[in-house]
């Protein structure tokens, strides 16, 4: 603006030493007659000429300010097209994160609260559900034409207590909590850690009309056992996480790859980034229990019909799971039905079908979600209404499981719904409400429940499973970021009586051992402080966190709690983790 006015100065004053050089003094003109100059009145005549005259270079110079602004407009074009790197798709409205958070992979919020500061995706706070805004370039981005390449990532020093000794590493087992009774419950267990560092890669392009995303995310959790932990050097393997690619045109997104489950609730609409998703601002990398994840082989599709609204429509891998893994108790087959045991996903010496492809499953999980994002009265909004539809089969042979034994094929049909919020009550405070509900959703709660009960005749039996994760997030300075959280995870019962006549057989029965849980519930306290950050160095943080978990199986043995036995089960745990993330 400065030197538009400048320009415009310069111009009017060589127009008015120009006019002044021509016109003599106001109301008269200079005529020379034989040699003496005499003064005459001006006529109308010349008046209008110096009015034309003036009009005519006052447009002149009006032409000549739009062609210098033109000009300075194009160099500062050029200048951006050869610095600035490639646009990058990004999901909508994830807000830049100030704090150093416990998940980095592109967590984030609103810029309001910023419970997520191991942003990835950094973005504009608030916008279009549609992913059409562009990450800021990072210090370690690398253009190559049109394509981006950006790693991620950060490096984790973590301290963990436990008050038990659960024994299954950084990440909790929750539905398996010793009982004081048990050796493990009077035991605790200190250990540090580094497998929770990460390390990706991420990269944006064009193609065709199309934006594209591809995302690589890893860390070292993989083979989280005692031989991970070897006396002289610790062997954590490298574990994928998230490997996936996005697609969008337009208000249409298509999705291939592993990726959070669409029934992980989200921050922000329906976006695949670790970022724009809520998995709590836990340093345990199991999380919260109550929180309905997975991280599975997926096709998604994705609508966008205005700004504020995403549906979208998966399908994702199954498991049709009954119960052992996790800590958590595996339902009682009936007598005779142990050789279909390879049928089913099952954690247990039995048949270990951890691969996903040794279970032979029905059809997919077919999932659907609905998210509405605003910001009513200025606060930032997140709605989701979800569901998911599942199959489960067995096959029974001729003569397996005796008399009550049906042979042939066996099917059923679970599922289950949620409704989450994200809501923004005041500055920097936000509400969380998570709950889930189902008949055959067990895998989805951190696999802590069956999906389904095996019949005597063979006929599968959907098991109910309801959870929670409920709480709040507060930005209480620009470094330093409060949370709580409640999760609940209640199971149901379906008990039979097997061809005997007498054994209770299936899930809740009275002589389980309590090894089948009838709740699980967790009490948690995040605080995440920011020691330094630095756009071109990345961020130094420290996170706490400590829980309280408890857990109470249906049926504990006769005498138990009248001879000082429990009746639950429960442990205190502590987390202190330094991270580098990277800028």
């Amino acid at each position: 603006m400065k030197a538009k006015r400048l320009w415009r100065a310069l111009c009017l004053s060589v127009l008015a030493v120009q006019l002044w050089a021509q016109a003599p003094a106001s109301g008269t003109v200079q005529q020379q007659t034989d040699g003496q100059s005499t003064a005459q009145p001006i006529g109308s005549d010349e008046i209008k000429q110096l009015r034309d005259r003036i009009a005519k270079q006052e447009e002149e110079i009006k032409k000549l300010e739009q062609s210098v602004e033109e000009q300075r407009t194009m160099l500062e074009q050029a200048i951006k097209s050869n610095t600035a790197p490639a646009p990058t798709t990004a999901t909508a409205n994830p807000a830049p994160a100030t704090a150093a958070g416990p998940e980095l992979m592109g967590k984030a919020v609103s810029a309001d609260v910023v419970p997520v500061v191991n942003n990835v995706a950094r973005v504009s706070r608030r916008g279009p559900q549609i992913r059409e805004t562009t990450a800021p370039p990072s210090p370690l981005s690398i253009s190559i034409g049109n394509t981006t390449f950006t790693p991620l990532g950060f490096a984790d020093a973590t301290f963990f207590l436990r008050s038990t000794n659960v024994g299954s590493g950084i990440g909790t087992n929750f539905a398996g909590i010793p009982f004081n009774s048990a050796a493990g419950g009077k035991l605790s267990e200190t250990n540090f850690t580094a497998q929770n560092s990460r390390i990706g890669m991420r990269i944006d392009s064009n193609f065709l009309g199309w934006k594209v995303l591809g995302y690589l995310e890893a860390d070292f959790l993989f083979n989280n056992n005692a031989n991970s932990f070897q006396i002289s050097s610790n062997s954590a393997g490298f574990r994928l996480r998230n490997y996936f690619a996005d697609v969008q045109k337009g208000g249409f997104e298509v999705l291939g790859g592993q990726d959070w489950s669409m029934l992980t609730p989200n921050r922000k609409g329906i976006s695949p980034i670790p970022g724009d998703i809520f998995y709590t601002q836990d340093m345990d990398t199991n999380y919260q229990i109550g929180l309905v994840w997975t991280r599975a082989p997926q096709f998604r599709f994705i609508a966008h019909p205005n700004e504020n609204v995403a549906f979208g429509v998966a399908l994702e891998n199954p498991q049709q799971y009954i119960g052992g893994g996790n800590g958590s108790g595996a339902v009682a087959l009936p007598s005779g039905l142990s050789s279909i045991i390879g049928q089913f996903q099952y954690s247990p010496g039995l048949n270990v079908a951890n691969s996903i492809t040794n279970v032979p499953n029905l059809f997919p999980d077919i999932q659907a979600k609905l998210a509405i994002d605003g910001t009513p009265g200025g606060r930032a909004m997140h709605f989701e209404v979800a569901g998911v539809v599942r199959g489960f089969k067995d096959y029974l042979l001729p003569g397996v499981g005796g008399s009550a034994g049906v042979a042939g094929s066996h099917t059923a049909v679970g599922g289950g719904g949620e409704i989450n919020s994200n809501l923004e009550v005041f500055k920097n405070f936000r509400l969380i409400e998570n709950v889930f509900f189902s008949d055959g959703g067990g895998r989805y709660i951190f696999g802590s429940a069956p999906d389904f009960v095996v019949r005597p005749s063979g006929a599968i039996s959907p098991l109910r499973a309801d959870s929670t994760v409920d709480g709040f997030e507060a930005q209480v300075t620009p470094n330093t970021l409060l949370a709580m959280y409640y999760g609940g995870l209640y199971i149901g019962k379906d008990v039979v009586i097997d061809a005997n006549g007498k054994t209770p057989v299936g899930y809740g029965y009275a002589t389980s051992a309590g090894t089948q849980n009838r709740y699980v519930q967790e009490l948690t306290f995040d605080w995440v402080q920011t020691l330094w950050k630095n756009k071109n160095y990345g961020a130094l943080s420290l996170i706490n966190q400590y829980s309280y978990v408890f857990r109470e199986p249906w049926y504990v043995a006769p005498g138990t709690a009248a001879a000082g036995g429990p009746r639950q089960a429960h442990t205190n745990m502590i987390w202190v983790d330094l991270r580098y993330t990277l800028p």
